[in-house]
């Protein structure tokens, strides 16, 4: 029987378990991810060579013209060393790590899990997946209500492989697309995208590219060509927050 159980074992039958379990699933940007991972026993002893978690999402990529999702590992922890669970054995392993600034918010069809892995020899490694809610720290809430203030709404949210230019330290980026529905830029701009790249909580730059209508000829061929966007680089603090619309307002006006 002992030897029946280790070949089912190995096919992933009766063998152990994993269950990570979150304290909390809505998170900031920067807030801390506890919770346990929660291993069980099958029904052989069996040895455990680690637990990593990996924080992971989609992003779209461009190959032959058409367009493809590719998955994204943006940080992976390693939170156990190598153990034996016995038969029908619970042991907790607890966790924290911070959540990566760099983290895209879950906002449009963005999404964010957390894998659990365990890692066992000559055996399938089960596995198990918790979403996390990310929502935006306060300089990116600042951002996004003074774009509303200004007259745009977040048109699209969406993570993309990043350009060479623009690539950090992950291969993709969160861009947020607006298009001014009121106010003075409307009918003189198509869009404006911003791409949020934190580098404390009470630091981040932001990569803006304006996007200009076309008028007549002149500007319908610069439109074909992309000579009618403009990317700006600014980088803003704390101590720019009480005067953030009106910097970006003069920002996007020398540019419109």
């Amino acid at each position: 029987m002992g030897l029946f159980n280790k070949v089912l074992a190995s096919i992933g039958i009766g063998a152990a378990k994993v269950d990570t379990k979150l304290h909390e699933s809505h998170l900031l940007l920067g807030e801390s991810v506890t919770g346990v991972v929660e291993v069980t026993g099958g029904n052989i002893e069996q040895q455990i060579d680690d637990i990593y978690l990996s924080l992971c999402t989609m992003y779209t990529k461009e190959v032959d013209d058409r367009k493809v999702m590719k998955q994204a590992v943006i940080e992976k922890w390693k939170i156990a060393q190598s153990f034996v669970i016995r038969a029908g054995e619970k042991k907790q392993i607890t966790f924290s790590f911070a959540l990566p600034l760099d983290t895209p918010i879950t906002v449009g069809r963005t999404r964010v899990w957390l894998h659990t892995g365990l890692d066992i020899k000559n055996a399938v490694d089960p596995t198990d997946e918790d979403y996390i809610r990310v929502q935006p720290n306060r300089m990116m809430n600042e951002v996004f209500r003074v774009m509303e203030n200004l007259g745009f709404r977040l048109k699209e949210a969406e993570c993309k492989e990043a350009a060479y230019h623009v690539r950090k330290r992950l291969p993709f980026v969160q861009e947020f697309e607006f298009v001014p529905v009121s106010g003075e830029f409307r009918g003189k701009l198509d869009e404006v995208e911003i791409i949020f790249f934190p580098h404390a909580l009470d630091e981040c730059e932001l990569l803006i590219q304006v996007d200009r209508r076309a008028r007549g000829l002149a500007g319908l061929f610069a439109e074909a060509l992309d000579l009618d966007e403009t990317f700006i680089r600014i980088t803003i603090r704390e101590q720019h927050m009480h005067t953030l619309q009106t910097d970006l307002a003069s920002l996007i006006r020398r540019y419109a």
